[in-house]
Formats: C-alpha cells, structure tokens, sequence
C-alpha cells in the first residue's frame, strides 16, 4: 500500500514541529517536504501534485494558505484559526468545485472534540452560559477559534431544539469596559493570555440552584497529533469542506 505524501506548512513553528514529527513517525504517512514563512508554498505544490498540506501557520496568511492549496490541486489539514465565516463560504465552494477534500478544524485534540459536544448537548437543557478560554500569550487570535466553535455549536443545538438563543445577564453598570468579555449569540467568551497556560477551556452553564463546568486541558502539544494524523488519512477520501474534527470522529 502506497504512503500518503504530506508536506507540513509551517514546520519550525511549535505546533509544526510536532506535526513534522508525527508524520514521520506514521506508518502510512510519507513526509515530502516541511516548509515555512521563507519557503514558497505555490512553488514546493507544484512539484507535489495531490499531496495532504498541514497547516499550522498565522491567521494573517491562513486564507491565503487555503487558495494556493487548492489552487495547486492538494488537500488541506488545517489547524490555523482565524478564518471568517465569509471565507469558509468561498472555501467551501472553490473546494465543490475542484472536488477535493480538504479539512479545518478548530482544535484537533480529542478531548476538545468532545468537550464541545458535550457543551452542545447540554446547551438544550441549561438557562446561560459563559466560556473561559486560557491559552500561552504567543496566541495570536482572541477569542481562540475553539472557544468561537463551541458557542456556534451550542447556539445551533438549541436552535436546533426549537430554543432561544441564549439571554444576558448584562451588568447594569459595567465599572471597565469589556469586563463581561465578549459575546456570540448570547454566550459570553472570555479570553485568558497567560505564563504557564497552553491551551484550555471552560464551559460554565447554569440553571436555577445547579451549575454545570465542561474543562477540557492541554497538557503538551502531541495531543492534537493523532487528530492530525487521522485527518491526513481520511482527507482525500472527502468529498469537499469538513469543517471541525467531529464531523470524522462522529459523522
């Protein structure tokens, strides 16, 4: 059986070295080329037809990223946040169109997968909710991606369920602005640039007398890896734009 040819995009990075790594080390994974800010990402695909592009780069560059991927006929694994919704439209379509695979993902741990399914279930039974996202003080977007994913996930389960959005509370005085954090779709985000944080969040919903935390911790950087490595494996097999981990590990 042939090897999945790879190339890693930003591979001096953290998060691209681990990536780099984990490639190496899976069997039915063919580490190509590992490339960063000086390389040319156009030029390294045009000799590397059909190969899986990883992605850990910059918000700044992660859109652009996408189109030369898909311009060069590779299938993408995408770990930059960032993207707008509008751009995951056009993403969507270009990827219909050139009928190729390609996946993005908030967050590839497997822990955070689930932590955001959870709190989508549980956003159908509870009153408010707020979450607390804490990451390193390098991270470069706030609200990270996953915390934005979580509260779009929650609000579309209750909507799902015939629910509101979710409601308040506002502060009646707010002593410094921006003390209630931000807000989507009525769930307050609440962002945390830390010393010693790596990447973690905190779902809180409550209900008159009872209180529900949903934690999902980063301990090291290879935990997002095997989430990495499956979706190099099934990218090709897509059929267009899967957007988040849980669309492979759930369906």
């Amino acid at each position: 059986m042939s090897k999945i040819p790879v190339v890693v995009n930003g591979a001096l990075g953290k998060m691209g070295r681990e990536a780099v790594k984990a490639v190496t080390e899976a069997d039915d994974l063919d580490l190509i080329a590992s490339i960063d800010m000086d390389d040319d990402l156009a030029e390294t695909l045009s000799s590397n037809k059909g190969c899986v592009v990883v992605d850990f780069t910059h918000p700044s560059c992660a859109y652009k990223n996408c189109e030369t991927i898909l311009d060069a006929g590779a299938h993408g694994v995408i770990g930059t946040t960032g993207l707008t919704e509008d751009q995951f439209q056009v993403l969507d379509k270009m990827c219909a169109d050139k009928k190729r695979g390609f996946v993005i993902a908030a967050n590839f741990a497997i822990t955070a997968v689930l932590m955001m399914r959870f709190a989508a279930e549980a956003a159908k039974h509870m009153d408010r909710a707020e979450i607390i996202e804490l990451h390193h003080p390098a991270k470069a977007d706030s609200p990270s991606g996953t915390a934005v994913k979580t509260a779009e996930m929650m609000a579309l389960s209750r909507e799902a369920a015939g629910l509101p959005d979710f409601e308040g509370p506002e502060s009646e005085k707010e002593l410094i602005d921006g003390a209630r954090g931000g807000s989507h779709r009525g769930i307050r985000l609440h962002s945390v640039r830390m010393p010693g944080q790596l990447a973690n969040q905190e779902v809180l919903l409550g209900a008159p007398g009872q209180t529900l935390s949903i934690r999902q911790d980063t301990i090291d950087r290879s935990c997002f890896m095997p989430g990495v490595v499956l979706a190099c494996r099934r990218v090709r097999e897509l059929d267009g734009l899967v957007v988040g981990l849980d669309r492979l590990l759930f369906g």
